[in-house]
């Protein structure tokens, strides 16, 4: 009996020792509580939001992501950022378009590179990698999601949009390991990101000289990626108050004729 009881606790305490020093749960944290002008049954687009968010996506997120579901001609038109018809073709015109065949039906030039075009107005924004191969060997295996619909795609929403961008450059809790070639950020599962941190203070210079704070640029982008995902949510919006009025009208006409078939009847 003297023997097993310090063999019993040499063997708990081994295994314990064989515990990892982090056991806590690395479940995503809750998005961050941050309101959005176009949310709720009255929300709009702020137009400012979106020519700055659109200039977050060029300068900093379309070099690993695409936006595949959106057309130039969409910068200029009505509900979207508030682009003039030039402003959205000289968009177009600044990005390469796969070209097609040329009239020797060659898609490839003399030292193997894809011939491409100016981009028009009927193009969409072109993905930043020629494949998901590509996309992949460029970012250490893993593939950057197209951000057409990300903020439809993901639970919560813009919050979330907003909260990935901004949780970086947070300290890992004691006894987190960070894997090698991820960037720790607790909004993300399992706490461990490819995306390496994209925004930085001054990271981009405004036009319109709104100081350009990662917490600005987050709203802006996600703005701006919210729109990309529903541009016609004002238009809905509007659609929804006409049919609701028109119901109240016609339920007010309804029953004046109601009343006035059955005034008699009793």
């Amino acid at each position: 009996m003297r023997i097993a009881l310090p063999l019993a606790l040499g063997v708990t305490l081994g295994l314990l020792a064989s515990v990892p020093a982090f056991a806590a749960d690395t479940k995503r944290l809750a998005p961050k509580d941050v309101e959005f002008e176009f949310e709720g049954p009255f929300g709009t687009y702020d137009r400012g939001a979106l020519q700055r968010g659109f200039q977050v996506y060029k300068e900093v997120c379309s070099a690993c992501h695409g936006l595949d579901h959106v057309a130039f001609h969409n910068m200029s038109e009505e509900g979207g950022p508030g682009f003039s018809e030039a402003q959205a073709k000289a968009i177009a015109s600044g990005y390469r378009i796969p070209a097609e065949p040329n009239d020797k039906g060659e898609i490839m030039d003399d030292k193997g590179t894809r011939l491409t075009r100016a981009g028009i107005m009927a193009d969409y924004f072109p993905s930043p990698f020629p494949n998901e191969q590509a996309a992949r060997a460029s970012n250490g295996g893993a593939l950057p999601p197209d951000l057409s619909m990300i903020v439809k795609a993901r639970e919560g929403e813009a919050q979330y949009v907003y909260s990935i961008l901004t949780g970086f450059h947070m300290t890992p809790p004691g006894g987190f390991k960070v894997t090698e070639g991820k960037y720790y950020n607790p909004y993300f599962e399992g706490w461990n990101i490819s995306m390496p941190p994209p925004l930085t203070d001054k990271g981009v210079t405004y036009s319109d000289g709104t100081a350009a704070t990662i917490d600005q640029q987050a709203h802006d982008v996600t703005t701006f990626l919210a729109w990309a995902a529903d541009p016609h949510m004002e238009d809905r919006k509007r659609m929804g108050f006409g049919v609701l009025a028109f119901l109240v009208v016609l339920s007010g006409i309804l029953f004046a004729a109601y009343r006035k078939v059955w005034k008699d009847a009793h």
